[in-house]
């Protein structure tokens, strides 16, 4: 008869430990989307601010035409960018061609020391510092997640029950390119 206890108890005892490998991923994929909605919803902020900003400076410097429809063009495939790597690409282009708009902004002193040109460019700098602490929480979620995933034993059960690995948000080869220059100071 103990023997059959014994049984029993190993059996018990595996099933418990599968159930809080499970619980245990299952809070890590719920992290990562989490993670997700955050960037999506500072990216959107960020979105909303664009056309303004671009009528500020339509006011200013009407004749900048193609610089303005970059901007309006980026934000729209932004817009409609799925995934994480899609929407950091796109994202990635939107603030290369704000970068663009905000140099442009420098040949018209006027535009500068507009009030509300200046607070947009504020409210833009928040969110993207918003958007960067974002897109570290994410990637570090997804790291952990794509960690737990292929540890052992947790691999049997993740490969057996679909957890899928998980992509990175990339800043993207714009905004890449972007850090990699060291910014020029005039006096």
């Amino acid at each position: 008869m103990l023997p059959i206890y014994i049984g029993l108890g190993v059996l018990a005892l595996v099933a418990l430990v599968a159930i809080l490998i499970y619980n245990g991923l299952v809070a890590k994929r719920q992290t990562v989307n989490e993670a997700f909605s955050g960037i999506d919803i500072q990216l959107k902020l960020r979105r909303e601010l664009v056309p303004n900003l671009v009528e500020t400076v339509k006011g200013y410097a009407a004749h900048e035409k193609s610089t303005l429809d970059a901007v309006i063009a980026a934000r729209n495939a932004a817009a409609s960018a799925q995934g994480p790597a899609a929407l950091g690409a796109a994202e990635g282009a939107l603030s290369g061609a704000l970068g663009k708009l905000f140099a442009l902004a420098e040949a018209y002193p006027d535009l500068k020391a507009s009030a509300n040109f200046v607070q947009l460019q504020t409210e833009l700098s928040a969110i993207e510092d918003k958007v960067a602490a974002s897109r570290r929480f994410y990637n570090s979620a997804v790291n952990d997640y794509n960690t737990a995933i292929e540890q052992f034993p947790a691999s049997i059960i993740a490969g057996s029950t679909g957890f899928t690995k998980r992509e990175m948000f990339d800043v993207g080869e714009t905004e890449r390119a972007q850090i990699n220059i060291a910014p020029t100071v005039k006096f």
